[in-house]
């Protein structure tokens, strides 16, 4: 006698599971719930066993997590996307270089003075602006995926440092600044390395525009002060604050304002002679006024450096206005930087601004040159390559650094092919910390404040983009407003938490109190070119206008390019071709349009329910547990007011019968007459176009409905169909709430017809108008066998799963599916 087969291991952990589920009492749920049942009158598509028949495998827990079970060749692109510049540097040759050159040296003239300035706004000595500028373009290269972002020492984020370290004594700050470039670099580069880059996608384009904007004003608000010679109060409080202060004590402005105004003066005037008046008189040399108008801020600097020198040569220990000084030549202050909890403690509050400066500068102007010069960018990647940016930085001395608007400006338009510019600038701020420092010395501080003033102007939201801010987003326009406001009244860090905060709250309303629409059917016609195509039944055959066309005239007359169809001829302005009808376009299609006309359809069309009793309701904004109640509420409240109850005498009933909650009609009799006009609730069809997930609480709440809508239609039963569900595992999700399938009734399923959309596969003979058909019959007769293979030609499938008839592909097999099973 044989020994029986050990059993395999699937089918006994398979047995083991089921006996654990019935010791803890879980009802197991089959991954098919419905069970077929053949029935007269159903289409031989609800057999599982029959040709043609499709199952949709149900998504396992096993399969969810597979997707993301790395592979060999994954992990070697992972570990090859560190590096981009490896699938470029091969292909690099002299028409690259030539452009890299000329941004590379291009940039690095200006940010030269930009970094001395921006280390002033950090409460730093001058040469560590010089220091995050060299580190930023020579390490950037290695990991970018921009070729036009200059990563080094910004406005905002040189602020932030300067308010961090602003108390503290001038020889602790570089070490505090060291401090917070490491730990902000860190926390960048493992958002990066986890591939999190996404997460700044939640920070809108208002909440961007608000802080930066705020930010420019606050900053040229403490720079005035500077630039005009003014002292004695505080220039790190509220923007509003300093103004005030400032127009105060105008009366002790002092030479300095000669050096700064002049140089604000200068460098707006050639900004305008550079890039329009020049350009506009002599076009055919933009590129030469470009490339000299990107000089400005060198040549101003150097012009005013020689005025400081003439000036003050001899009397270096006593300067008629305030100058730069001394600027240590090399990396003087190169070594580890010291982190303890001190340190850390130290700026832990200001930190989540920073990070968040960090991320957001350098990925929004990413982007937007990529989309400008037609590249995209990763984003994980960029917060890698800033991450160990300001990992390295502080080992040379630099302090946080980001990417730069007024640099990727230049650097994009001066023609830069690859990152590899980023070299050249290095190099071109190497030769200054080494060469010029000496030069440096007579740098007039009110000159830099010019400087610092014209580069944080391009900062500024433009009106006219909040003008397109208030047509597209009232809302966000607000708090556009909101972001600034509060950055000028009080700091950059609160300005940037409440417009970013503001943003996430108006998220989270839209889609806890998004609307649902309920949807009737309309049959429309098409308008091709200057031609309506319509079937003949509904255009006259003599000279007429169309009802339902306002604007049309009347027509002059009709062209029937096909025995189906009738083209009207409209005026010319309206259609782009004077095309005739063809026949391959659909004379009449059926679409679904919000009852109420909210989404502002015309309101003279007539739009309807499709079927008495069966309503159709999209959702718009998903269905999660956030504004699954809001919908569903919405949901019962109009089929409440507009259907009768299932039972009538229900409501006769007794106040003693009734829940506390319930007080019933004043007069049940005329509650009942009013009703008997309404008609029975028959069906729900529910749109899920718009749904890509759901949740626990959000099913739970279909649940409930179904159970409270099956009471008020009793003894009927609400089918509830769903369409256009484009995920899987919400298949899953609303099949196991016991949805897709027939509900069990009173009458069981019997007469009940399923109606499945099914689409033709193979090869089939293109035959029309019910040719295919006719050809058919007349084969039958002359060679059954020829018909057959005829037939056979022609196959269909069911484009759904059979077993959930009641999940569609579109609105309009749901709705036939539930008109057939109500009439």
């Amino acid at each position: 006698m044989a020994s029986p087969s050990p059993q395999s291991p699937k089918k006994l952990g398979t047995q083991v599971g089921q006996g654990l589920a019935k010791v803890l009492g879980i009802e197991l749920q089959h991954a098919t719930p419905y069970e077929q049942h053949v029935t007269r009158g159903e289409s031989i598509y609800s057999l599982n066993g029959a040709a043609g028949a499709y199952i949709e495998a149900e998504p396992t827990v096993v399969e969810y997590f597979s997707q993301f079970k790395p592979s060999g060749s994954g992990i070697g692109q992972y570990l090859l996307d560190f590096f981009p510049f490896i699938t470029w540097i091969g292909r690099y040759n002299l028409k690259w270089a030539t452009g890299d050159l000329t941004a590379g040296i291009t940039v690095g003239c200006v940010v030269i003075p930009q970094g001395m300035a921006y280390a002033q706004l950090a409460q730093l000595p001058p040469e560590f602006g010089l220091y995050s500028s060299f580190v930023g373009v020579m390490i950037y290269w290695f990991f970018a995926t921009s070729k036009d972002i200059t990563i080094g020492p910004v406005a905002v984020m040189s602020t932030l440092v300067g308010n961090i370290v602003a108390d503290l004594p001038a020889d602790q700050r570089p070490t505090i600044a060291s401090a917070l470039s490491l730990i902000c670099g860190s926390i960048v580069f493992f958002i990066g390395l986890f591939r999190l880059g996404f997460v700044v996608d939640y920070i809108p384009l208002p909440a961007i525009a608000a802080f930066m904007t705020g930010s420019a004003l606050s900053i040229t608000a403490g720079q005035i002060p500077k630039m005009m010679g003014i002292k004695g109060f505080s220039t790190r409080g509220p923007a509003y604050e300093i103004f005030i202060n400032t127009l105060k004590n105008l009366g002790s402005t002092k030479i300095d304002a000669a050096m700064g105004l002049s140089a604000l003066v200068f460098l707006y005037l050639l900004r305008w002679i550079f890039t329009s008046f020049l350009p506009k008189k002599f076009p055919s040399m933009q590129k030469t006024w470009f490339f000299i108008g990107t000089l400005r801020t060198a040549f101003i600097i150097l012009l005013y450096t020689m005025i400081s020198w003439l000036v003050n040569m001899n009397r270096r220990d006593d300067p008629m206005f305030g100058i730069l000084g001394s600027i240590p030549s090399g990396f003087k202050h190169m070594g580890v930087p010291t982190i303890d909890g001190d340190i850390i403690s130290s700026f832990t509050s200001q930190l989540p601004a920073a990070v968040i400066v960090l991320l957001i500068e350098h990925i929004a102007i990413s982007k937007s040159f990529g989309r400008i010069n037609n590249y995209t960018i990763d984003p994980s990647q960029e917060l890698i390559a800033i991450g160990i940016t300001n990992i390295l930085g502080p080992f040379f001395g630099a302090y946080p650094a980001t990417g730069s608007f007024s640099r990727t400006a230049i650097k994009s338009k001066a023609g830069v092919r690859t990152p590899f510019a980023g070299v050249i600038t290095g190099v071109v701020v190497l030769l200054a910390i080494y060469c010029l420092t000496a030069v440096f010395f007579y740098i007039p501080d009110a000159s830099l404040s010019a400087v610092i003033i014209h580069a944080v102007g391009d900062l500024i939201t433009p009106p006219n983009t909040v003008y397109k801010f208030w047509r597209v987003s009232p809302v966000e326009c607000v708090i556009f407003f909101l972001g600034v406001l509060v950055t000028v009244f009080t700091n950059i860090e609160n300005g940037i938490y409440s417009s970013v905060g503001a943003s996430g709250a108006l998220l989270l309303f839209r889609i806890a109190k998004a609307r649902g629409h309920f949807m009737g059917k309309v049959k429309v016609h098409t308008v091709l070119g200057d031609h309506l195509i319509a079937p003949e039944s509904v255009i006259p055959s003599t000279t007429t206008s169309i009802t339902g066309f306002p604007g049309l005239p009347t027509a002059t007359g009709l062209d029937t390019a096909a025995s189906s169809s009738t083209a009207l001829t409209i005026p010319k302005n309206y259609g782009a071709i004077n095309a005739p009808a063809n026949k391959n376009y659909e004379a009449t299609r059926n679409v679904f349009l919000p009852i109420d006309h909210r989404d502002g359809s015309n309101p003279a069309v007539d739009i309807v329910n499709p079927y008495p009793g069966v309503f159709v309701y999209r959702f718009t904004e998903g269905f999660l547990y956030p504004n699954a109640s809001h919908y569903t509420e919405a949901l019962v409240e109009h089929i409440f007011a507009n259907t009768r109850r299932g039972n009538p005498l229900s409501l006769a009933t007794k106040a003693g019968d009734r829940a506390w909650n319930d007080a019933g009609p004043k007069n049940p009799e005329a509650q009942a007459q009013l009703e008997s006009s309404r008609p029975a609730l028959r069906a729900i069809i529910l749109d899920f176009s718009s749904v890509n997930n759901v949740d626990i609480t959000s099913v739970q709440n279909l649940l409930d409905v179904r159970n409270q809508l099956d009471r008020y239609a009793e003894p009927d039963v609400v089918e509830w169909h769903f369409a256009a569900i484009g995920n899987r595992w919400t298949k899953r999700a609303l099949s196991s709430a016991g949805f897709g399938f027939p509900p069990p009734s009173s009458g069981g399923r019997e007469g009940w017809q399923p109606v499945f959309s099914v689409a033709e596969v193979g090869g089939h003979i293109e035959l029309g108008g019910g040719e295919m058909e006719r050809e058919i019959e007349k084969s039958k007769e002359a060679d059954p066998e020829a018909a057959r293979a005829l037939t056979g030609r022609r196959r269909v499938v069911p484009v759904g799963s059979i077993n959930l008839p009641f999940f569609h592909i579109d609105l309009e097999g749901a709705v036939e599916s539930a008109i057939r099973n109500v009439r």
